[in-house]
C-alpha cells in the first residue's frame, strides 16, 4: 500500500466523553440512588405510624428510678394474639420465688413466657414493676402491662437488666418489683400507664 506522502495523516478520533461526563453522570445516579433511600425509609415510617393509629413515645433514655416516671393514656390494641410475643419476667423485687409465679400466671392465661430470671447485679431493687419492650414490641408491652394492672411501660434499657444482659427470644421484660411480686394479677385497666424521662 503506498501512501502518499505529501498527504497529512489523520490521527484516530478519540471517542472519549469531553469533561468527564461519565464521572458527573456516576456521581449524579450515586446521589439520586442515596436520595431514593433516605425518601423511602421517611415514607416507610410514616406509613408505619398511620397504621398503628397511635404513636407511643419512647423515652429517649430509658431509667430504673422509678421516681423520675409520668403517666401518660395509651389504648391497648385488642387485636394483638397473646402468642405472638415472647415474655421474659425477671424478678427486681427481692422476694424469692415472686418472678416464677407470675410467670406461671402469664404462661396459665395463654402467654408465651421463659424461665423466670433475676436482675443484673447492678440493677437496683425495684419497688415499681415495669414492662420493658423491644423496638417494634410496644402493642405487646401495653397488652402485658395492662395484665399487670397497669404499670408502666419503657423502651428497653441498655444494658438489659437481666442478670445475663440478655432476653433470649423475649422481646418483653417485666422487671418486677415489690409492688405486684407475689400477688395475683391484676384484672387489667382500660388504658396503660407509660414511662417517659
Amino acid at each position: 500500500m503506498n501512501q502518499d506522502p505529501s498527504r497529512p495523516r489523520r490521527s484516530p478520533i478519540d471517542r472519549r466523553p469531553v469533561g468527564g461526563t461519565t464521572n458527573i453522570n456516576s456521581t449524579l445516579s450515586i446521589i439520586i440512588a442515596v436520595l431514593a433511600v433516605l425518601l423511602g425509609f421517611f415514607i416507610l415510617r410514616d406509613i408505619r405510624n398511620d397504621q398503628s393509629g397511635q404513636t407511643i413515645s419512647a423515652p429517649t433514655e430509658a431509667t430504673l428510678d422509678p421516681t423520675q416516671t409520668t403517666v401518660a393514656e395509651i389504648p391497648v390494641e385488642t387485636t394483638l394474639v397473646k402468642t405472638a410475643f415472647k415474655v421474659q419476667v425477671t424478678n427486681a423485687s427481692g422476694i424469692s420465688g415472686s418472678a416464677g409465679q407470675l410467670t406461671t400466671e402469664l404462661q396459665g392465661r395463654g402467654y408465651i413466657v421463659q424461665p423466670a430470671n433475676n436482675k443484673s447485679e447492678i440493677t437496683p431493687k425495684q419497688t415499681v414493676t415495669v414492662v420493658y419492650y423491644l423496638l417494634g414490641s410496644e402493642s405487646a408491652a401495653a397488652v402485658i402491662a395492662n395484665e399487670l394492672g397497669g404499670v408502666g411501660i419503657a423502651a428497653m434499657p441498655q444494658p438489659i437488666p437481666t442478670e445475663t444482659g440478655q432476653l433470649g427470644e423475649a422481646s418483653v421484660l417485666v422487671l418486677l418489683g415489690t409492688d405486684i411480686a407475689g400477688k395475683p394479677l391484676g384484672s387489667g385497666a382500660v388504658v396503660v400507664p407509660t414511662t417517659t424521662g
